[in-house]
């Protein structure tokens, strides 16, 4: 039978794939040509979520680079925003079972969106390198549109690409962000348990939390019988 859900919009970083690694080697690489040393992978998981600005932001906080002026800023977003697309996560990132619970989803009507804070660009070449881009219909990204997650405009948006409604979509993903993001568009949220949440997930105030991206279709039929 078909889904309840018409459009389901997912988180990237986190949700559907283990990134921290590979955006790990890409903040490594602009330390490296700013003459600094690299951060282990523990300390750069902590400032992911935000977008790149505030992750280029921490990362140079952390190693002890003050802000330069505009220019050099704004050198150093675009050379970042660049390394994110040359070092995408590996296919065995992936999470288990999302390929074969997002095509289940897909063949139960859904229509499938991913709603990022990582620029498009980064986005697009990561879904290529995991194998998944084939499966959504919809791809926004922190350079999207003007606005971003926390916000309901990236969420309404992949939802007009869809050509959805938001009376029939749910969000996925890992973050506060992502539940803001989902209220504020008027969605129901999900949060998965294993992604980069800074606080406990269950003080983020989801309406159900996975621990198995496979638990994921029956997290959604839940909501759809607790609404009824």
């Amino acid at each position: 039978m078909a889904h309840a859900f018409d459009a389901i919009v997912f988180d990237l970083d986190g949700t559907l794939v283990d990134s921290a690694s590979s955006i790990t080697a890409a903040v490594n690489a602009l330390l490296a040509e700013s003459g600094r040393g690299p951060l282990p992978v523990e300390a750069v998981r902590l400032m992911i979520g935000d977008g790149v600005a505030k992750l280029m932001e921490r990362a140079l906080a952390a190693a002890g680079l003050s802000a330069d002026d505009p220019d050099t800023e704004r050198c150093r977003m675009a050379r970042l925003n660049a390394l994110l697309e040359q070092y995408p996560p590996d296919p065995d990132r992936l999470y288990p079972e999302v390929r074969e619970t997002l095509d289940k989803l897909a063949g139960q009507g859904c229509r499938l969106a991913i709603c990022s804070n990582k620029p498009a660009a980064a986005v697009e070449r990561t879904l290529s390198a995991i194998g998944l881009d084939d499966l959504f219909g919809a791809v926004i990204g922190g350079d999207s549109v003007p606005q971003r997650k926390p916000e309901a405009e990236p969420v309404l948006a992949a939802l007009r690409l869809l050509e959805r409604p938001p009376e029939r979509a749910a969000m996925v993903g890992d973050s506060g962000n992502d539940v803001a993001a989902a209220r504020a568009a008027g969605l129901p949220a999900v949060l998965v348990s294993y992604g980069y949440a800074l606080r406990p997930v269950q003080s983020l105030g989801a309406d159900r939390i996975i621990d198995r991206f496979a638990d994921l279709p029956s997290a959604l039929e839940d909501l759809r019988a607790a609404a009824a």
